[in-house]
């Protein structure tokens, strides 16, 4: 039997006729850039996140990938040269390339083993007198500890971004997560748990003020054609991703239902005694599991045999960011972040898409136990 770790195809098939009816539309009514199906997914989003803005305007502003609302929140900052912003070192790069893009600095604190989010004791250790930020990252669809982070944050004057990327759908105890900080950001690329056919994204806010300068960012600064006030670029979301995406957004809620479905028998049937299973529920929040990602000290051998049985796996991710070449000048040595390079030179992502068969979810877990080394 084959898994492959991902199959992209087998959701959009299924959506078909649905899709490219919802792309007629728009290609008819010539809405390529932001217009009505945009303001329909932010009608729809701002929903899902249980807040509607002040002004009755949703809380959420479609934008052009998941980078973008990331390079949109650091400039609503203020973030600048001289300033440093504290961010995790095991993630995808762009949580921190918007620190980069206004000319600050990332800092890099130490992660949680289990969560695999930033600990919030390595985020106060790395607090100095320069640092005006930080970006949580809700990795692989777990809430990090949003109240201790919040209270550092607060003590501290910080303006916190999270990161919601992989976290889609998300609760903190109980409340959406994306509006816990000054702003959040969302990724709807293809391989996300609400996914787009091509990049798109979403910033939200609770703070009127930053969503209506986020607004005239989003195109070029301007608030009326050819007047810039701002600084601003072109982070429209495109028509054609809104439309896809309002019609995979009813499907969110069962397709993640599925995947906890197939978390729960992977934690429950997996049985090889080295291997550290993440953590995907705790007492502030249950993960959206955009990943399943466990630790094994042979990983490699691990994924070996698990290739030879026909069961695709990934490695997310492999070198934490205080080590890429990109960062060389912030002067990281390797065992700077003990606990990131640890998980990132053991981690192994198993399949988890909601497509996936119980017998192919049986083949995965046969296959793992199987493993001698």
């Amino acid at each position: 039997m084959k898994v492959p770790f991902l199959d992209l195809g087998l959701p959009h098939r299924a959506l078909r006729s649905e899709a490219l009816a919802a792309l007629a539309a728009t290609y008819d009514a010539t809405r390529f850039c932001l217009g009505e199906d945009v303001e329909a997914f932010e009608r729809g989003f701002a929903q899902t996140l249980d807040y509607c803005g002040p002004d009755g305007r949703p809380a959420a502003l479609g934008v052009s990938s998941g980078t973008a609302p990331l390079h949109m929140a650091c400039m609503l900052a203020g973030f600048g040269p001289g300033d440093e912003v504290i961010t995790s070192p095991f993630t995808f790069i762009s949580s921190a390339w918007g620190i980069n893009y206004t000319g600050a600095t990332p800092v890099f604190a130490d992660i949680e083993a289990g969560s695999y989010n930033l600990d919030p004791q390595t985020l106060e250790a790395a607090i100095t007198p320069r640092t005006k930020g930080v970006i949580v990252v809700h990795l692989f669809g777990l809430p990090a500890r949003m109240d201790e982070i919040m209270a550092i944050a607060r003590k501290h004057g910080l303006f916190v971004i999270e990161d919601c990327a992989q976290a889609v759908g998300a609760r903190y105890r109980g409340q959406p997560v994306g509006l816990f900080g000054d702003v959040g950001t969302f990724s709807f690329y293809p391989t996300k748990n609400l996914g787009a056919c091509g990049e798109a994204g979403m910033l939200v806010s609770r703070d009127g003020g930053l969503l209506a300068r986020a607004r005239q960012m989003r195109v070029h600064g301007s608030s009326q054609r050819y007047s810039h006030e701002m600084i601003g670029g072109n982070w429209r979301m495109d028509g054609f991703q809104a439309a896809i995406l309002n019609v995979k957004l009813p499907h969110l809620a069962g397709w993640t239902a599925r995947r906890r479905e197939i978390a729960r028998r992977y934690l429950a049937e997996l049985r090889l005694p080295e291997a550290v299973l993440p953590t995907v529920a705790a007492d502030h929040g249950e993960s959206v599991l955009h990943q399943f990602t466990l630790t094994h000290p042979r990983r490699d051998a691990l994924r070996a045999h698990l290739a030879d049985c026909g069961v695709g796996t990934d490695l997310i991710y492999p070198k934490p960011l205080h080590l890429q070449k990109c960062y060389a000048g912030l002067g990281y040595a390797a065992g700077a972040l003990p606990v990131a390079e640890r998980v990132a030179a053991q981690c192994l992502s198993l399949p988890i898409f909601p497509e996936l068969s119980d017998e192919q979810v049986g083949h995965v877990i046969r296959s793992f136990n199987r493993f001698t080394g």
